[in-house]
């Protein structure tokens, strides 16, 4: 078996790309930027450009594959676009099976981010091809930054109320991913990819507490107060467009749904929140 990982040169496709190579897969690792990947030809992968907007890299990477795992792009407003090119490529090449990363409930929530992956599933429904749709929660990595404002300030500002965030690690979402391509069963279904337990805000400020060495408290505000805070601090519009329809997301419960699904293809317990935390932060120090 052959596989194809798109965006190899990020995190998360590096980390699968890293778990299809200890389970002895034959791996094309693809990205943009391969001196990132370099380093895994020496582990036996082939490193390829992937570049959505180049039909061409698309062809020359998929060629001979049996499966693309088609990790999701990083450009928002773009990603239907380039993920039906990778699609169609896989469609040319004679690929069998596509498995995806997508986002918790694409098809039946207000998420934010959930849009472009619900028409990019749909897309993969239309195709013809084998799909496996992995729909990942919220990485719990993304909490990095509000550490560090948390180690500044000593508090965390939102707007989610006592909304619950059922986060789970890259390590993982990848592992689970890894599971899905080299095991049986997977094929036609949609996985909700989830940690074990869904946290609040008030818990993170005591994980927190505990990873910056002084008390952090989580302080809710109103979406308003939230957006004139963030712009005051130097984002830009769209930039607390976004936190703050995020955080309106959590509160109403968009990704609060805490499944046993992705503890059952680890075959373990999920990374909890404050050593999934504590790597994360070590990581960043």
């Amino acid at each position: 078996m052959s596989v194809v990982v798109t965006g190899a040169t990020g995190h998360l496709g590096r980390l699968i790309a890293e778990g299809l190579l200890d389970a002895g897969v034959d791996v094309v690792a693809g990205g943009r930027r391969t001196e990132r990947v370099a380093d895994l030809a020496g582990r036996g992968a082939r490193v390829v450009e992937i570049d959505y907007d180049r039909p061409g890299t698309l062809a020359d990477a998929l060629a001979g594959a049996d499966t693309l795992m088609l990790v999701s792009g990083s450009e928002v407003g773009r990603r239907v676009e380039q993920h039906g090119a990778a699609i169609d490529a896989a469609k040319a090449a004679g690929v069998r099976r596509v498995v995806y990363t997508s986002a918790p409930h694409a098809d039946a929530t207000d998420l934010v981010l959930a849009p472009e992956h619900k028409a990019t599933e749909d897309l993969l429904a239309a195709s013809g091809l084998v799909t496996t749709v992995l729909r990942n929660n919220w990485y719990t990595e993304n909490y990095v930054r509000t550490l560090q404002q948390a180690a500044a300030t000593g508090e965390i500002v939102g707007s989610v109320g006592l909304g619950r965030v059922a986060s789970a690690t890259r390590a993982d979402l990848a592992a689970g991913a890894v599971a899905v391509l080299t095991g049986g069963g997977h094929d036609g279904r949609t996985y909700e990819l989830t940690g074990d337990h869904a946290w609040t805000h008030h818990e993170l400020a005591l994980v927190a507490s505990h990873l910056v060495g002084r008390p952090v408290v989580y302080r809710d505000v109103t979406p308003d107060e939230q957006r004139a805070g963030l712009l005051a601090a130097g984002l830009d519009e769209g930039t607390a467009g976004f936190v703050v329809a995020l955080d309106r997301n959590i509160a109403t419960g968009a990704l609060a749904d805490a499944t046993d699904t992705l503890r059952t293809l680890l075959g373990r317990p999920t990374t909890p929140l404050v050593d999934g935390l504590t790597a994360a932060w070590s990581a960043s120090a």
